[in-house]
């Protein structure tokens, strides 16, 4: 069963790694509350460690906890139910973009909701009392992120809801936002604030995107250098060629529709002749297929 989980990991979705990491994180965190428990060892609280605290003295001794706190869940509800709001959001971000922007937009809509968190509760009198004992846990920020910015991007994506019928994404992802706008004075206000940062990063991500810029690429970068550090292998003489997962075929064709998008964008804008002798290459090959 490991390797079957392990082979499943290596060669899924980024959507299903995320998945996967994250009921990693919740089995081995509560493994390790009941060895802590057998050993009778309780001054250490796996939330503290992890979880991301209010005070901002805090975190800078923690700055692990800014990332670490977007995969760490309280109970099995709470961890359900991002998970099925990733697996939705993320299956139709992935029918438009490609798993290094799914994985950028989680972590970077989880950060930026983690510091919408720290400054809300540092800056505004009403969390003055509740600052040095508050600490925020969970994907929410991250999942939340993923939903609005697919929602930006293909604002017009017809849902099919049970009892609902046919809505558009959009509609959903205003809900969502007026929503955790709204319930902040009742409760888990942390909470509904860290949302709000990561629908924020989903939306500028989107908007960006769309504009023909993406923001999350020096990102993407710094993964791409970080994995290859470790996979540095010696050279060797190819012999025959890897056919490509779903997700990277995927990937394929997402990054090829945006390079011929922009160039048609260019001849919009300046005509054909304005083309470079690369681009109308690219632009003939593409008429061909």
């Amino acid at each position: 069963m490991f390797n079957e989980i392990k082979n499943s990991f290596r060669n899924g979705s980024m959507l299903g790694r995320l998945i996967y990491l994250n009921l990693i994180f919740f089995v081995s965190l509560k493994v390790l509350v009941v060895v802590l428990f057998l050993f009778n060892i309780t001054t250490m609280n796996t939330n503290d460690f992890l979880g991301l605290a209010a005070d901002s003295h805090t975190v800078i001794k923690k700055p692990w906890t800014l990332l670490s706190y977007m995969f760490v869940h309280n109970d099995f509800i709470h961890l359900i139910f991002n998970l099925l709001w990733l697996y939705f959001g993320g299956s139709i971000f992935l029918r438009y973009l490609n798993s290094r922007q799914l994985l950028s937009t989680y972590i970077l809509g989880g950060v930026v909701g983690g510091l919408f968190y720290i400054f809300a509760f540092n800056y505004f009198p009403a969390f003055k009392d509740a600052l040095t004992q508050s600490t925020a846990i969970g994907a929410s920020a991250s999942v939340l992120a993923i939903l609005i910015g697919i929602a930006t991007y293909a604002p017009n994506y017809n849902v099919n809801l049970t009892l609902v019928g046919t809505i558009k994404l959009k509609y959903i992802a205003i809900a969502s936002v007026i929503l955790d706008l709204i319930l902040i004075p009742d409760g888990n206000a942390g909470g509904h604030i860290a949302h709000l940062g990561g629908a924020f990063y989903g939306f500028l991500f989107a908007r960006q995107l769309s504009r023909g810029k993406d923001i999350s690429i020096w990102f993407n970068t710094l993964i791409s250098f970080i994995v290859s550090s470790f996979n540095s292998r010696p050279k060797m003489k190819t012999v025959h060629k890897t056919p490509m997962t779903d997700d990277q075929w995927r990937e394929n064709k997402v990054q090829k529709q945006n390079e011929i998008n922009q160039i048609l964008d260019k001849i919009a804008q300046s005509g054909y002749e304005s083309l470079t002798k690369n681009e109308k290459d690219i632009l003939f090959r593409e008429s061909k297929k």
